[in-house]
């Protein structure tokens, strides 16, 4: 089903998909979309959107199976507190994508903005996972109680050669873990963090992701993995504890 979202205000272009799943329909284009919110929130049917434009706040949000390749930059948001599902963003991506994220994958080709991955779970056999391809704002990761980020810093804006992690990452982190290639500064990450080379058993664990990353947006594998991958992880879980415990 191809809907031409041109002026199309977000509560009607949203009815639109949500009756026309209910309806039996699993594919989707949406052409010129600029800036409506809430695409693809809360369903859960195994469905495709093919996103063309920029979609607005919060798409994907509570979803539970559909997979989204959004064809350009996507606003902030992006998966908040998603199920299952995942979602591709061609381009860049704003402020709090995966917020809360409690399953499925979200791939950013380009840069993100700030508080990605912040509040990250897992539950048993449910592992989030974000793969980000460019630079990433203050705060990845912050509270981050499980799942797993990856960022490559390999493509995005320059940003006059600033390194790929913000600062303050993983602040307040005390599960999941964080990988970042090439490294990170000590000083940029939380407190009670540590970053460490990653371990033969590590690699094999995000080679998968890694794979589905170069698989989407058409790279080679070889360049990604041509460079030392570190992991932030936790010194304990309880970075805080001394703070509100005698």
């Amino acid at each position: 089903m191809e809907i031409d979202a041109r002026g199309v205000h977000y509560r009607d272009l949203n009815k639109m998909i949500r009756e026309a799943v209910a309806e039996g329909e699993r594919r989707f284009v949406l052409k010129n979309v600029n800036g409506q919110r809430y695409i693809a929130d809360g369903i859960g049917e195994k469905v495709k959107i093919d996103v063309y434009g920029t979609p607005g706040q919060d798409m994907g949000a509570f979803m539970k199976g559909p997979e989204i390749i959004v064809h350009g930059n996507a606003q902030d948001g992006v998966g908040n507190t998603m199920d299952e599902g995942r979602v591709a963003v061609e381009g860049m991506a704003g402020d709090i994508v995966g917020y809360g994220m409690r399953g499925g994958s979200i791939y950013v080709l380009g840069d993100v903005g700030y508080r990605v991955g912040i509040h990250m779970k897992a539950y048993r056999d449910k592992i989030p996972v974000i793969v980000v391809g460019g630079k990433a704002g203050d705060f990845l990761g912050e509270y981050m109680a499980g799942g797993v980020i990856i960022l490559l810093g390999m493509f995005g804006e320059d940003r006059n050669g600033n390194p790929p992690a913000g600062h303050f990452l993983g602040t307040g982190m005390h599960g999941g873990t964080i990988f970042v290639r090439k490294g990170v500064d000590e000083h940029r990450l939380g407190r009670g963090l540590k970053a460490v080379e990653v371990s033969p058993d590590d690699m094999e664990t995000i080679k998968p992701y890694l794979k589905e990353f170069a698989r989407t947006f058409g790279l080679g594998l070889k360049e990604i993995l041509g460079e030392r991958f570190y992991k932030i992880v936790p010194e304990t879980h309880r970075p805080y504890g001394n703070m509100y415990a005698y």
